[in-house]
């Protein structure tokens, strides 16, 4: 990343919850980034910041458009992000013209469709529930687990290429997420820490459809106006626990998200997509 010229880039955000794009197929320094320059980049005082960082890379199989890679604000890179994979679908179609396209992630191929001019639909894949596929420390039931931190209780695992776990409160708004967060996210029981998610189940549920209201710490991130995987987990695990229909409205602190776990596993979720601006990273902000 020593080269002069400045490093073209798109912000965007799926319901607030924000990414600094880099198109690795047009500027293949992007696909060197380390963590220490990633931390710079999301910096929100000193950097561009955001709360994850993209690259596009160029596709390893023919099956896919392109790869996605994902990191945290902290540097981690993590096999999966919903929001980001609704960003980076729009960015394929508008340049190919098609509505439709299949990105390769660490958490698999994600077939995409555009769903009107800000809307995207994602095939997330399906939701992994077994104990080692999360993963956990230890063979159990994913269905409860025995973390607890204040009021939160007894939560669900899931994985949705990345590890969440659920707990499910009476008013989400009367949890001090910041408070029990980070403990949850490291909690030894998560080999790979955690997302964090708190959920209340809304009324004015109906049969075929079910309305929650949650919020997200994620793991090298902390509290996010959206998570499109945490939506996803929060799902399956009100479904799992027979409180909500397979399908339903999930109202995080960003916006909705329309969130539908099929019988085959798969998960699809359905949400807007927004640029706020183009630009391009001085290397000042990388040297």
């Amino acid at each position: 990343m020593s080269e002069l010229a400045p490093l073209p880039f798109r912000k965007m955000h799926g319901l607030g919850n924000d990414f600094v794009v880099f198109d690795g197929r047009a500027d293949a320094r992007a696909l060197s980034l380390d963590p220490r320059q990633v931390r710079a980049l999301a910096d929100r005082r000193a950097g561009i910041g955001c709360d994850q960082l993209i690259v596009i890379a160029p596709p390893r199989a023919a099956a896919a458009e392109a790869v996605m890679r994902i990191f945290n604000a902290d540097g981690s890179e993590v096999g999966a992000c919903g929001n980001a994979t609704r960003c980076v679908a729009w960015i394929l179609m508008q340049a190919s013209g098609r509505d439709q396209t299949v990105i390769e992630t660490e958490a698999g191929f994600l077939a995409a469709e555009a769903r009107g001019a800000d809307q995207v639909a994602v095939d997330m894949g399906p939701a992994r529930l077994r104990w080692d596929e999360i993963p956990l420390a230890r063979e159990m039931d994913s269905l409860h687990l025995g973390v607890q931190a204040g009021p939160l209780a007894d939560p669900v695992a899931v994985s949705m290429g990345n590890p969440h776990a659920v707990f499910f409160v009476a008013d989400v708004d009367a949890i001090d997420l910041a408070a029990f967060g980070p403990g949850l996210e490291r909690d030894p029981l998560f080999p790979a820490r955690a997302n964090i998610e708190i959920a209340q189940i809304l009324p004015g549920t109906a049969p075929d459809r079910g309305r929650i209201r949650m919020r997200v710490w994620e793991r090298g991130a902390g509290i996010t106006p959206a998570c499109g995987t945490g939506a996803c987990a929060t799902l399956v695990a009100a479904a799992r626990r027979g409180l909500t229909p397979r399908q339903a409205e999930l109202i995080l602190d960003g916006g909705s998200l329309e969130i539908a776990w099929s019988e085959n596993g798969h998960v699809l979720m359905t949400g807007p997509v927004a640029t706020s601006f183009i630009g391009a990273a001085d290397p000042s902000l990388f040297s």
